[in-house]
């Protein structure tokens, strides 16, 4: 039987390219002196990585000043992102809200601390989540912060849902099974099963509950 659901964020419960656009060009100019920052579809291609790969991907042109910079842009986001909010994929708050009332909902991001918390409050879904993780907190990536979640709450047959190979990876090294977001950012490779909208997962996870396997 499942006993824990644990989510990736961005590309699987929601969308924050275009405010954290908005943010790191704000920043960018206020830094300096940027005519412009990456697009939201330069922050799609980002999501999921830490800090440290973010600044050598969008950043490498700040030289030496390119891991101060990404990190203050990521910390100037969260008061950005907790006042304007990110753009919650369809049918995720009814789907939470169902899952909630049947099993422990948590969240294992890549981001740094602060994150998780501004898309709890701007959604209004905090109530539908036990506890949630990030590298930012932990200094654990993603296998970890997963094997940390299951360990701390005692969950002997946890799934992992994401949307990147980078997920499914990290679902892997936990030894906890994977199911894909297929409408998120990335691609996967061999989930052990798929969602094509957020709707979708509470009858899949009503049907895994009789015999899950274990990978």
């Amino acid at each position: 039987m499942i006993d824990g659901i644990i989510f990736d964020l961005d590309g699987t419960l929601w969308d924050s390219c275009r405010v954290v656009s908005e943010s790191w060009g704000r920043t960018l100019r206020a830094l300096c002196g940027a005519e412009r920052g990456p697009g939201p579809q330069d922050i799609r291609g980002i999501m999921g990585m830490t800090a440290d790969d973010i600044a050598r991907t969008l950043f490498s042109e700040y030289g030496e000043r390119a891991e101060e910079i990404c990190r203050a842009c990521i910390h100037a986001e969260n008061a950005y992102i907790a006042e304007n909010g990110g753009d919650l994929y369809p049918g995720v708050r009814e789907m939470l809200a169902s899952l909630s009332k049947r099993l422990p909902l948590f969240i294992v991001s890549n981001c740094l601390e602060g994150y998780i918390e501004c898309f709890l409050e701007s959604s209004g879904l905090g109530p539908c989540f036990r506890d949630y993780a990030c590298e930012g907190a932990t200094g654990r990536r993603k296998a970890g912060n997963i094997a940390l979640m299951a360990a701390r709450h005692g969950l002997r047959a946890p799934v992992y849902v994401g949307d990147t190979a980078m997920d499914e990876q990290s679902a892997r090294e936990a030894g906890v099974p994977f199911i894909y977001a297929a409408y998120g950012f990335g691609k996967a490779g061999a989930p052990d099963a798929v969602i094509a909208a957020p709707a979708e997962l509470p009858a899949l996870i009503e049907a895994w509950e009789g015999g899950l396997r274990h990978v």
